[in-house]
């Protein structure tokens, strides 16, 4: 990839940014990337994966994206917020937003022509107002796929949101009520 890169520490783990558009100042995030590359080291083994690290670096990801893909996604985060105040962010798998409560809900990523949504349980959730737009044939996963222009049904999406949360919930007092196996 070429461009200039766009780095930070956050909670002793280093966050870069690199567009492939061309150079940009260091000092600030590229103003159109097609593709922005997110890397995630750490000077341990520590990962940032929750709390206000992972907070920082949604923030950081989504002020790279200086087009409408940022807008879309902070737009995103404001729904799962809103559908669920106490949804945990991660940070994860080389550098996705993730929404999680009593496990995954949904990961995020901005593609060059889309935000791309994924359910982890997209597949045991009901959708009567069809937002689920790709991955619909699969046994697990249901993405909903937003492309520039598009607009997306806050009110619906925030029900799939509660929905993942309740689905996530029963299998948690599920695990907590089933003996241990040994």
């Amino acid at each position: 990839m070429s461009g200039g890169p766009l780095a930070g520490t956050v909670s002793g783990a280093e966050l870069s940014l690199t567009s492939s558009t061309g150079p940009e100042s260091a000092k600030s995030p590229p103003t159109s990337p097609t593709r922005a590359a997110v890397r995630l080291t750490s000077t341990a083994t520590t990962w940032v994966r929750s709390g206000a690290g992972a907070a920082e670096l949604i923030d950081r990801y989504i002020s790279a994206l200086a087009d409408w893909r940022g807008e879309t996604l902070a737009a995103i985060r404001r729904i799962f917020h809103e559908a669920d105040p106490g949804v945990v962010e991660e940070w994860k798998w080389m550098g996705s937003p993730v929404w999680s409560h009593d496990g995954v809900l949904a990961v995020a990523n901005a593609h060059r022509d889309k935000v791309k949504v994924t359910f982890n349980d997209g597949a045991r959730l009901r959708d009567p107002s069809g937002v689920f737009n790709a991955g619909l044939g699969g046994r697990k996963w249901r993405a909903v796929d937003i492309s520039e222009g598009d607009e997306v049904d806050e009110a619906a999406l925030g029900a799939l949101v509660r929905a993942a949360v309740e689905l996530n919930a029963t299998r948690a007092a599920s695990r907590r009520a089933s003996p241990a196996r040994g």
